[in-house]
């Protein structure tokens, strides 16, 4: 088995990975992360590309298509996350997280204080 046939079937494999995720999962956070994974794969299929039937030198041309899209799935992804924060504030949904986080940390502080703080026998 080739080096260049065991990195395709893993790009495979991580976009098989992404569009299962996508396609399956509602939850926009979870396809953004999706979109990510078939990213990695495409990144990944060009370097084996890259090395396919050369000695000892790589074609720089797809290393650099990669690094190129690296920082564009980097750039898209901070876009796609500013828009569904927005979405979630245009909701209200973020609003209710933030409230029920709030609320979960004030009863884990409630019950830190009942347990470190030694109850007086007296006192009713």
């Amino acid at each position: 088995m080739t080096t260049f046939l065991v990195y395709s079937l893993t790009a495979a494999l991580l976009a098989g990975l992404g569009v299962h995720g996508l396609i399956t999962r509602r939850h926009l956070l979870r396809q953004i992360m999706a979109l990510n994974v078939i990213a990695g794969g495409v990144f990944l299929l060009l370097i084996s590309t890259a090395y396919r039937n050369q000695g000892d030198f790589a074609d720089p041309v797809p290393q650099a298509m990669v690094l190129t899209g690296i920082v564009v799935a980097i750039s898209s992804t901070a876009f796609a996350l500013a828009l569904l924060r927005r979405i979630y504030v245009a909701q209200g949904q973020a609003q209710d997280e933030a409230q029920d986080e709030a609320q979960g940390q004030a009863q884990m502080d409630a019950q830190a204080n009942d347990v470190s703080t030694p109850r007086d026998e007296s006192t009713p």
